[in-house]
């Protein structure tokens, strides 16, 4: 079992929190490593088979979601021959061409311009929304009844957008400073399909007993168009819910990274880097749920299959 933290081709774009992008001219290779974030702070250990899951399950998603919007994935890397035939050697490192281990964890992408915004869907009353909610009786800002229950489903679901900061904390966005940053058609498209998508698969998650609570979803701009970028319903961007243990009331079993974020509180790290590593039984925790929630939404084997 290979754990990938850190990618070393050249031509590097960008080094994300979990993400590495590559320049190849006129796309580029986006890479999910194994990395961990909590907290904002990248933490010093990886999770094992964590950047094949978040590869191969925003795969899946854009495969399902092409009916509703256009997307950037050019091509999803299960064979670095591809790679090397398309591509030839001029962005890798070596004289043995692009690493195997992109095989799974990687996809070669559109190149586009980003927009300015965070499009969070939520159907549920969890989070951040909630404990806004709790203090002032708003989600997002807006008003909302005085009954709500935490983890309730709300009576439709509600698009609740932020600023997409390149560092601290992403800021709530009003209607009218989306309009003021894309345009009012723009705007009103991208609410639009951002409820559609979320409608779509939040019923087809429901068919396999999950529930998404709420997600986050990345727009950018080719030729004029809008298409979905980056990650797409992932354990990362979304709150997967088990069906069957659900209750409003109180909070949910979740197949995301809540045993880091407890083990991490619990511990006394004063959330300022550098973090502490975290103990195997934690790591083992986390990898066993990003699997589920792949094996389950998918109905396919990871690649590479785990050993867990």
């Amino acid at each position: 079992m290979e754990i990938i933290l850190k990618t070393e081709l050249s031509n590097l774009m960008y080094r994300g929190k979990v993400r590495d992008s590559y320049d190849l001219g006129d796309s580029m290779l986006l890479v999910s490593t194994d990395r961990i974030s909590a907290f904002d702070v990248v933490l010093p250990c990886g999770i094992p088979y964590k950047g094949a899951v978040l590869n191969q399950i925003s795969a899946f998603w854009f495969d399902k979601t092409e009916h509703i919007t256009k997307n950037h994935v050019i091509k999803v890397i299960d064979d670095v021959d591809w790679l090397n035939d398309t591509y030839g050697k001029h962005a890798c490192y070596g004289k043995n061409g692009f690493p195997s281990y992109l095989e799974g964890r990687s996809m070669v992408v559109k190149k586009a311009e980003r927009l300015p915004i965070e499009c969070v869907v939520r159907g549920y009353l969890s989070g951040s929304a909630w404990s806004e909610y709790k203090k002032k009786g708003t989600i997002s800002g807006e008003h909302f009844p005085a009954d709500i229950e935490e983890s309730e489903k709300l009576p439709t679901p509600i698009f609740t957008p932020t600023t997409k900061a390149d560092s601290g904390h992403d800021l709530p966005m009003s209607f009218n400073e989306i309009k003021n940053a894309i345009g009012a058609d723009r705007a009103k498209q991208l609410i639009e399909t951002c409820l559609k998508i979320y409608e779509y698969t939040s019923n087809y998650a429901l068919g396999k007993g999950i529930i998404i609570a709420d997600t986050k979803m990345e727009f950018g701009i080719v030729d004029g168009e809008m298409i979905l970028i980056d990650e797409l319903l992932t354990p990362d961007s979304s709150r997967f819910w088990e069906a069957d243990d659900y209750e409003s009331g109180r909070s949910q079993k979740s197949f995301d990274k809540q045993p880091v974020r407890d083990w991490l509180t619990d511990s006394g790290w004063d959330k300022n880097p550098p973090a502490p590593m975290l103990p195997d039984e934690v790591i083992k925790q986390t990898t066993d749920r990003y699997v589920e929630v792949f094996r389950r939404l998918t109905g396919k084997a990871l690649r590479p299959r785990p050993s867990v």
